[in-house]
């Protein structure tokens, strides 16, 4: 399923802190004179201080509540029987928890013991930047978990996660399939029904989606609260990467044909009356998932309903949602754990991955609580087979639909670039899509913003009619 790896994968010169090319290493390698040497350098026990990076406390919240050795400190760090851990936490915008963390990796062999970072986390739009560096431990080779430890997780959780030499470098308690959420009482009013399975039916395509919004409009709402909404349901289906040969001289800018689509609905959407012009995380789009809001519904991942859409929605919104399938199948992040190179809580590190990603039990038990969707198939399975219910979405087993999702998830075409190409071409379209200036103008923008953010990317101007 993971067709030519090399050819998808490259590091993105110039774009980053970290070097993740043999230059770098190269400081490492000299050191490493012998292979007991090297593996010193590798990871190593004895740590006092226990140094995770992340870019919300999310992480913090499950090791508090599902790792059985851990103690919360009340200062912000914690506790693992003698090893003080302390949490590095740098949001993700503007790229600010990259580069902290491609700093401190860049120089964690020769930081002191308690400086030393040991376990940080990786995301599905930049993790191939770390798993096809040497800054990230083998967990099989280095950290010692088996094969048998990792048979339950889903499949694509380790292809994405494995380098171009067959190194397992990352380990997720997440599996992160996409669904459509709805307002019932919305489709009621639209539809005449709000069972997941006939509003599936009125969904199950594009075509269908495009005349069940044209039956919103009518009844005073919109089908779709803004762009940026559906953008992943096709960049998640696009056919050729963001870049052709990422290991050329000059990697080559292609736009493929499911992104001009995505371009073109949301023109016809917001022209006819279809769809807002929120952005995601505004307050306005988050009004549009509240009780006063007239929005019949919203792609959202498993992540986003349990810590968004409730929020958003408030009490009110219990019992008023539920999902479907959609059109499409797609996925949205999902949050990978990494051991650094230069660790010196080896045996730990590879502990809270077991505990936290293989335990089977544990995370079922981390669905059932937060309602998180677990990266173990035959969990997911019992629960979607149970009596589970979601009081959220009106008694609805929505981890059986998520359960028949997670298997079509396809990383195939994920690269290096896909990040700073995805944030250029939504934000150089959005203009186009509310009318303020024509295709053109929208591509020359993309284009001028992701060569700026990648200056080694060239491109040929393709044509727009």
């Amino acid at each position: 399923m993971m067709r030519t790896k090399k050819f998808f994968r490259s590091v993105v010169a110039g774009s980053l802190v970290l070097c993740i090319t043999g230059s770098v290493l190269s400081g490492c390698a000299k050191k490493a004179e012998t292979k007991e040497t090297a593996a010193e350098e590798v990871c190593t026990d004895g740590g006092q201080v226990l140094n995770i990076y992340c870019w919300n406390t999310e992480f913090e919240e499950r090791m508090t509540d599902y790792y059985p050795d851990y103690v919360d400190n009340g200062d912000g760090t914690g506790s693992i029987g003698d090893v003080k851990v302390v949490w590095t936490v740098n949001p993700s915008d503007n790229l600010a928890y990259q580069n902290a963390l491609d700093e401190a990796l860049l120089l964690n062999i020769d930081a002191s013991a308690d400086e030393k970072v040991d376990l940080f986390l990786m995301e599905a739009d930049y993790i191939l930047k770390y798993v096809d560096s040497d800054y990230t431990l083998d967990i099989v080779n280095d950290l010692g978990i088996t094969e048998s430890e990792l048979a339950d997780q889903y499949p694509y959780t380790k292809e994405i996660a494995t380098s171009q030499d067959g190194k397992l470098k990352g380990t997720s308690w997440q599996a992160t399939p996409g669904l459509f959420a709805y307002r019932r009482s919305i489709a009621r009013d639209v539809l005449g029904t709000d069972d997941p399975n006939e509003v599936q039916k009125a969904l199950s395509d594009w075509d269908h989606f495009e005349q069940t919004a044209a039956k919103a409009a009518d009844k005073g709402y919109k089908m779709l609260s803004g762009s940026e909404d559906w953008f992943r349901v096709f960049s998640n289906n696009v056919e050729k990467p963001w870049v052709d040969d990422p290991s050329s001289a000059s990697p080559h800018i292609q736009i493929d044909d499911g992104l001009l689509e995505w371009v073109d609905k949301c023109r016809k959407y917001y022209d006819n009356g279809w769809m807002g012009s929120t952005s995601l995380w505004s307050d306005e789009w988050s009004f549009d998932q509240s009780a006063e809001g007239k929005v019949f519904g919203f792609f959202y991942s498993t992540w986003g309903i349990n810590f968004t859409l409730v929020g958003n929605a408030g009490e009110e919104g219990f019992g008023d949602w539920a999902v479907c399938e959609g059109p499409a199948a797609w996925y949205w992040g999902g949050t990978w754990i990494a051991g650094a190179r230069g660790t010196d809580n080896a045996s730990l590190v590879a502990d809270i991955m077991r505990k936290m990603t293989c335990d089977k039990d544990n995370m079922v038990a981390i669905t059932e609580g937060p309602s998180d969707y677990t990266n173990t198939i035959s969990g997911m399975e019992q629960i979607a087979n149970s009596d589970y219910r979601s009081e959220f979405l009106g008694g609805q087993n929505h981890i059986a639909l998520f359960a028949e999702a997670a298997p079509k998830i396809d990383m195939s075409m994920v690269g290096p670039y896909d990040q700073g190409c995805c944030d250029a071409f939504k934000e150089a379209f959005t203009g186009y899509i509310t009318g303020e200036y024509d295709k053109k103008t929208a591509l020359h923008n993309f284009y001028d913003k992701a060569v700026a953010n990648f200056p080694e990317l060239t491109y040929d101007e393709i044509d727009l009619e």
